[in-house]
């Protein structure tokens, strides 16, 4: 997409200059582009994306054979064929091919599969098209388009504004600026930074509050966030289960090293050909590097994310699938979550707490006039009631989190009045007065009373807001210094009761090791009333001691809490930091503006599919219901995976240790190789089908009962004990049949592939579980596939395949010993089981458990 720009080109400093030049420059007129040449743009320029998120077509192909053990194994091969073994590199080819083309089969079925579920949650934008406003996915969003932003809306591209009405933009992911930035429509200089470019919007960032229209003058790579992401070399941060694979994979590299290098030396010492002491080498490095894990990973993903679809939890990023498992507490908001999320006004109280119609006919004017951001109070406010005349509204100032107020310039029979509401707190900072049956008081004369009414009533459950009116005669405008000097005229109750069965669901999630936690901006009352309903016990920490709390004694204070009641975005952030650092792997469920910062910091970012866009964009997961019951759905989901892929992980590296162990040991006890490469990669090949149905295996019920995470010790304990197994039989095997039956060496090698690949995959079903193995099922596809894939082995020294493979034919005594030799391999790893579980059921840490 650089062409359209030419690395930026006609559109260079498109901040700089008059507006008109700006949108001649992008040729995009002022009621926005038709349908038609927004559909010809995308298609000539691409979606609106900085990087495609994940390899696809050739770019996927070719990756299944990047590894430079198969490039090396290849051009040792391609020099074999040069030297005249046309026929061994042939085959040797042939089973890498296949080798990677299962990988790459699986990985593009698994990524079609993910892309059609996140499809469901895409961030949308509006746009004017034809005339009017749509709502178009992100990616669809092209140059010239004149886009719609409110509060709560991402910005989807870089934009020069065309008009404002008092915007505030959150540029932290871009600039790191802690606070919103006003924009404007004012042309800025060419030399200005980033920052001070005022009159643009840039791609990565959201819209907190106020309302705009921009022009996108800039799309995808050839965005201010696109060149950022690629100069500091940005990527996504490790989640705890890649980290696990990476420290799993540098064991893997460091033992291959040295039993491959030992067995190359024995085998040149021992005089045998260079090319073939080379291949079958580099054979074995293949079948002990675990090349299908990508694919297997890939699948098990992809399945994990189609399951949890099913019980409407949707994925966007799959890594998040495995710390999603792995999660020891929960940080929830209240509405939606804890409570029914239906939010009603209860009543429009005097300062006095009487009924007054005054203050809820005021209320109205001041939700239904309001154009910043829809909530639930003011649709709550205006539930039932007409609309407000849009004649009598003047000014707006707009509701931001820092001043935590609302205000409308309205015409109240011939005279500007300014009508405010907001958090209490809020409220009576900018209040000198009240307006009481008796009067209208100063205010200090009944403060006390007003705050014990606020006590009672969010001791009662209510959310309690605050309403101020100041007349400003003849304005025609309004800003924040006018929020001041005003009367305070009542107060507005809400209801939003707890939900029947949070208690319930909160209890099912402590019993799967997770501490659940309410974090909330409502006051201290409001927010202890709901946590007594749903079971969490314990005193409120307000955001005021969370503010007074250094961060090193920030992890100590938060540990036993389970409530957080009056907190602002940024303590969220350092509650679930200082959780994060006493070793918890923390989630968090927001849906508003201010949550994504927190959902950006946790290990898993949730929100819901009404959230708005900003959270939307920055959680991993969606929920398609706010529901703690859906949570911990998705969590047994996300076990569930993550024991599947323990599974591959766990057999697939004891069998490949115990084979290559095996085969160094027998290079140096036979006069001749024990397998040939070729035999080797198709052992490898064949082995490694059922672990692709490995996803749909059945998981024992005690394997989703606490958090998991990858435990590098524990898979190799595992590989030491059920490996040595595998060597012990695997000798004994190559005892009977060298010095007992003295086989041929087709012959031996014939039986020794049938018992490596056969073993290999019955193996499987008995370390899948800690049970005795006709006490856990396996799925129906591992099983089949398994089955097959035996009696594929067993009948290839039988068929055409036997010649070119270099395989004889055992005899029924040979293959009656290796019945015999594999009974005794699964008696002896369950009787291993019983001293050495194969999943052990590692925990990650957990915190602490919530009160009682």
């Amino acid at each position: 997409m650089g062409a359209q720009t030419g690395r930026h080109g006609r559109t260079g400093a498109f901040w700089a200059g008059q507006l008109p030049e700006a949108l001649a420059a992008v040729g995009a007129p002022a009621q926005g582009l038709t349908g038609e040449r927004a559909t010809r743009l995308l298609a000539e320029h691409g979606p609106n994306r900085i990087a495609l998120a994940r390899r696809h077509g050739w770019r996927l192909l070719s990756s299944q054979f990047s590894s430079p053990i198969i490039l090396i194994l290849v051009a040792a091969t391609v020099l074999s064929m040069i030297v005249g073994d046309l026929v061994d590199g042939v085959i040797i080819l042939a089973i890498v091919a296949a080798s990677g083309g299962l990988g790459y089969w699986q990985e593009r079925a698994a990524g079609r599969a993910v892309d059609a579920l996140q499809a469901r949650v895409r961030v949308g934008v509006e746009v004017l098209r034809d005339g009017r406003e749509v709502s178009v996915p992100v990616e669809e969003v092209v140059l010239g388009d004149l886009v719609v932003l409110r509060a709560g809306d991402v910005v989807p591209a870089d934009c020069r504004l065309v008009d404002a009405q008092r915007l505030q933009v959150d540029q932290a992911a871009l600039t790191g600026e802690s606070f919103p930035v006003p924009k404007t429509t004012d042309p800025t200089p060419a030399e200005a930074d980033l920052a001070g470019r005022t009159n643009a919007l840039w791609m990565g960032t959201h819209v907190v509050s106020g309302t705009g229209r921009a022009v996108v003058m800039r799309t995808g790579r050839d965005t201010a966030f696109a060149e950022v992401a690629a100069r500091v070399g940005t990527r996504a941060t490790a989640t705890g289960f890649q980290r696990g694979l990476t420290r799993f994979g540098l064991l893997l590299v460091r033992i291959m090293v040295v039993l491959l290098v030992g067995i190359a030396v024995a085998n040149l010492l021992m005089g045998r050909p260079v090319i073939d002491s080379l291949l079958f080498s580099l054979a074995l490095a293949v079948g002990v590097t675990p090349q299908m894990l990508p694919a297997i990973v890939a699948v098990s993903l992809s399945a994990g994310a189609r399951a949890m679809a099913a019980h409407r939890v949707i994925v966007k990023r799959l890594e998040a699938i495995e710390d999603f498992g792995a999660m020891t507490v929960l940080l929830t908001d209240k509405t939606g979550t804890l409570t029914a999320g239906t939010v009603t006004l209860a009543a429009g109280l005097d300062v006095d707490g009487a009924p007054d119609p005054e203050v809820a006919r005021l209320a109205r004017l001041n939700a239904g006039l309001q154009q910043g951001f829809g909530n639930p109070m003011d649709a709550a406010i205006m539930s039932g009631q007409p609309p407000a005349d849009p004649a009598r509204r003047i000014a707006e100032v707009p509701y931001d989190f820092s001043r935590q107020r609302l205000s409308l310039l309205v015409d109240e029979g011939g005279t500007a009045t300014l009508i405010t509401k907001g958090s209490l707190a809020s409220m009576l900072t900018v209040c000198t007065a009240a307006r009481t049956g008796a009067g209208v008081r100063p205010l200090d004369a009944v403060r006390d009373r007003v705050e014990r009414r606020f006590a009672e009533l969010s001791g009662e459950g209510h959310r309690v807001l605050g309403l101020a009116v100041r007349a400003l005669p003849g304005a025609r405008t309004a800003s924040v210094a006018d929020e001041a000097e005003m009367t305070l005229v009542g107060l507005l109750t809400f209801q939003d009761p707890a939900k029947p069965d949070a208690a319930e669901a909160i209890d099912r999630l402590g019993t799967m090791g997770i501490s659940v936690r309410l974090v909330t901006g409502d006051n201290r009352h409001s927010a202890a009333h709901v946590a007594r309903q749903v079971g969490l016990a314990g005193e409120p920490m307000l955001g005021a001691d969370i503010a007074a709390c250094s961060d090193a004694d920030l992890p100590g204070r938060v540990a036993g809490t389970t409530v957080f009641a009056e907190v602002d975005p940024v303590q969220k952030e350092r509650v679930l930091t200082a959780l994060r650092s006493g070793g918890a792997v923390v989630g968090f469920i927001g849906d508003g503006i201010n949550d994504s910062p927190a959902l950006h910091a946790a290990d898993v970012g949730i929100s819901v599919d009404t959230a708005v866009d900003v959270a939307k964009q920055a959680a991993a997961i969606v929920l398609l219901e706010k529901n703690l019951d859906v949570v911990a759905d998705g969590v047994r989901l996300g076990r569930r995976t993550f024991t599947n892929t323990l599974k591959y992980i766990r057999v697939n590296t004891s069998a490949s240790f115990g084979n290559v162990v095996s085969m160094s040991v027998a290079t140096l006890l036979l006069p001749f190789l024990p397998l040939l490469p070729r035999q080797v990669l198709l052992l490898n090949f064949l082995s490694d089908i059922p672990y692709t149905t490995i996803s749909t295996d059945h998981t024992d019920p005690e394997q989703l009962h606490r958090p998991r995470t990858v435990d590098v010790p524990a898979i190799r304990r595992f590989m030491l004990v059920y490996g040595s197994i595998s060597i012990a039989v695997d000798l004994g095997a190559l005892a009977v049949l060298h010095w007992w039956w003295h086989t041929p060496t087709d012959v031996f090698r014939s039986a020794w592939f049938i018992q490596f690949t056969a073993t290999e995959i019955i193996v499987l079903m008995v370390l899948r579980t800690n049970r005795g193995f006709l006490r856990s099922r396996p799925s129906t596809p591992l099983l089949v596939t398994g089955a097959l894939l035996v009696a594929v082995t067993v009948a290839l020294p039988f068929g055409p395949l036997a010649a070119p493979l270099g395989l004889g034919r055992p005899p029924l005594p040979v293959l009656a010993t290796l019945a015999a030799l594999t009974v005794a391999y699964v008696a002896a790893n369950e009787l291993a089981k019983r001293f050495v579980p194969p999943d052990p059921l590692t925990a990650a840490r957990p915190l602490s458990r919530r009160r009682r």
